[in-house]
């Protein structure tokens, strides 16, 4: 046993929209889907009676419909998605596992009579076993998850423009477990307007964002999040028990390595990160003086850590240019 040196690799997203009724959960998921997809499949597992299909005239996806909502239901659906080659799947929605008709609240209460006298609190293990079952196919599938979950209502009151009172609709907690939000890269909130609130998120340019109609730009940015080393192929037991890289491929004679690509020269990457500063500098109307200080808070924000601009690589110069990109587009999309 040994510690070795971390290594950042590729991986696939892992993102939930929470939000009430109206708040466009189905909308922005297909939308990030379809960002994220570049132009592969995008499959939706269907729990609110076709309704996600009256977007078809706008998205391209297949769609799975659900009558009833066993957290196995939906895990044959991801396997489903995972043989078929799709890119991006939508879960739409996650609540319907929890509190749906056959879903884990009616299933624990079905083992609670089963098997504990009616005592519920005594059927939450085995509950629980199924629940964790889900969320671990969620989180070891080999393609994007974009999940929904509906959000309980309740109602506030606020002063409009006019000096009237006026009721607004509020999400508050999600219908689904309480740890939920854990188990997500990026958990956010949608409110009424549309408006996206990142309440959680492993992507340091998106966390503690306030995004007004989210688009493809925060696809782009967790596009650029999500990109690392190609993940080692997982090790198979052999017949004779030893372990083996998995391969599905025959054994081929050995070929020449292919030619080192082409780095970027040190004055390519000089231009690119004057060119990111500027925008930057441009953008927030920075003073002189607060543009070296602000530059560095913005660089510990996105890539989790200080680097010295001479020793920033081209894929930290691409973050931080993606970064900025999105800045500036959700403060068009606000405007």
């Amino acid at each position: 046993m040994a510690f070795q040196r971390a290594t950042k690799f590729a991986a696939k997203l892992r993102l939930a929209l929470a939000g009430p009724a109206g708040s466009g959960k189905t909308y922005t998921a297909l939308t990030l889907a379809t960002a994220l997809a570049d132009g592969q499949g995008v499959a939706l597992i269907d729990t609110e009676h076709g309704s996600a299909s009256k977007y078809a005239d706008l998205f391209s996806f297949d769609t799975l419909q659900l009558e009833t909502f066993h957290p196995n239901k939906y895990i044959e659906a991801i396997h489903e998605a995972e043989a078929a080659g799709y890119a991006v799947l939508v879960i739409d929605s996650l609540s319907h596992a929890w509190s749906g008709t056959g879903g884990l609240l009616e299933e624990k209460d079905k083992i609670a009579r089963a098997k504990y006298s009616g005592n519920s609190f005594s059927a939450w293990n085995d509950a629980s076993a199924i629940q964790n079952k889900l969320v671990n196919v969620i989180l070891g599938a080999k393609l994007h998850i974009i999940a929904t979950v509906r959000s309980k209502m309740d109602y506030v009151l606020e002063t409009g423009p006019s000096g009237k009172t006026m009721p607004r609709k509020v999400g508050m907690a999600p219908v689904q477990r309480d740890d939920l939000p854990y188990e997500f890269d990026v958990f956010c909130m949608l409110e009424s307007d549309n408006t996206l609130i990142v309440d959680k998120s492993r992507c340091p340019a998106l966390s503690g964002a306030v995004i007004a109609k989210p688009n493809g730009a925060v696809a782009e940015t967790l596009k650029a999040w999500l990109s690392g080393e190609t993940p080692p192929q997982p090790l198979q037991p052999s017949s004779n028990g030893a372990i083996s890289q998995n391969t599905s491929s025959p054994i081929q004679t050995p070929s020449a390595p292919p030619p080192p690509a082409k780095e970027a020269s040190v004055e390519e990457n000089a231009n690119l990160l004057q060119e990111i500063k500027q925008s930057l500098y441009h953008h927030y109307q920075f003073k002189p003086e607060d543009q070296e200080p602000k530059w560095k808070t913005f660089k510990v924000h996105v890539l989790g850590l200080p680097v010295e601009d001479i020793g920033l690589s081209l894929p930290e110069l691409k973050r931080l240019r993606d970064a900025v990109k999105m800045k500036i587009a959700n403060a068009k999309g606000a405007a």
